[in-house]
């Protein structure tokens, strides 16, 4: 990493209330980079790219709608990683120049060779999933058990970056959050199949209508299970957000759920549905550990259906030892 870049990272870890924080154009800069970047891909001169799947996609702003402060955005790399303001911006303009910075610091950092994947990280990884699922380190040779098809997921992304496998690790988070994995294994597909068709796959817009689909229907089994459902992703994503890590998953999440909730009105009166409005409530003006005690509290309360959760980390931590 060049000096130049030693000199941005540490910038941008610095508190933004200090009176010259705004003296650069994060935006630019952000914008300025992923050009670089993907030009060098094309290339073939960038050293750390081993196939990247960020392509020509261009980076994509995302503002919230609220009739006033505080203002939300999102911005989307390339390879489809996603970060949030974790200000509360009293301006748009502010959201972005802040998503920016948030987004500019990972993507830095993400580049430093300590984050490229490699044998020794794939062991501890293992090492550390197999002992908080219960289950063997031998079994990560068979590529028929969970730990195994991580272990193949993890080979497969040697030489390239964290945020590049968890791009990638965000599509089965969804899988399994939805069911389709465990739906997979009840029709007998091998762990294998379903890793490398939607390793090639994505996330595209027919698998985003797919879940769509399936919450729709188990909303109109389970009356109100959408609404819990869409309110919990909701709070999961601000305080995400208000942590400053990435967001593709919780972002997803809430997008896939807003989108059975809005063919639910089809068929439904507006009445039938408790629907929370956008993350632009007071919520975003209290602080972050006022927020996160408020939501370990609800979770202690609140039924596991609407709130559960599971995360696939690149460190290996909360695998789900079933997902796969």
């Amino acid at each position: 990493m060049s000096q130049v870049e030693e000199s941005i990272i540490t910038y941008l870890s610095q508190s933004e209330a200090e009176p010259n924080s705004r003296n650069l154009n994060v935006v630019a800069f952000l914008h300025n980079w992923w050009e670089q970047k993907q030009a060098g891909e094309l290339d073939g001169s960038s050293g750390t790219s081993h196939g990247s799947t960020c392509g020509r996609r261009p980076l994509l702003y995302e503002s919230s709608p609220s009739p006033g402060p505080p203002y939300v955005c999102y911005v989307t790399l390339p390879g489809g990683s996603c970060f949030g303001n974790y200000k509360v911006c009293e301006s748009q303009a502010e959201a972005q120049r802040d998503a920016a910075r948030v987004a500019l610091m990972n993507t830095m950092v993400n580049e430093l060779p300590c984050r490229l994947i490699n044998s020794q990280f794939i062991t501890q990884t293992l090492q550390q999933a197999a002992t908080e699922c219960a289950v063997s380190t031998e079994d990560a040779d068979d590529p028929s058990t969970s730990i195994g098809s991580y272990n193949l997921l993890l080979q497969s992304y040697v030489g390239r970056t964290m945020l590049e496998f968890q791009e990638m690790m965000t599509v089965f988070q969804l899988l399994h959050w939805n069911g389709t994995l465990k739906a997979l294994r009840e029709r007998r597909c091998s762990r294998q199949s379903v890793i490398s068709y939607y390793s090639q796959r994505g996330l595209d817009e027919c698998m985003r209508s797919s879940m769509a689909l399936d919450w729709l229907g188990r909303e109109q089994r389970s009356p109100g299970i959408l609404g819990m459902e869409l309110q919990a992703a909701r709070r999961e994503l601000l305080l995400a957000r208000r942590r400053g890590v990435e967001l593709r998953f919780h972002k997803e999440k809430t997008e896939i759920l807003s989108l059975a909730m809005s063919q639910a009105y089809v068929y439904h009166t507006a009445e039938v549905f408790d629907d929370p409005p956008p993350s632009t409530s007071k919520e975003d003006h209290l602080p972050l550990n006022t927020l996160y005690s408020q939501h370990t509290d609800e979770q202690m309360v609140s039924s596991p259906s609407a709130t559960q959760q599971n995360h696939c980390h690149t460190s290996g931590k909360h695998w789900p030892s079933s997902s796969l």
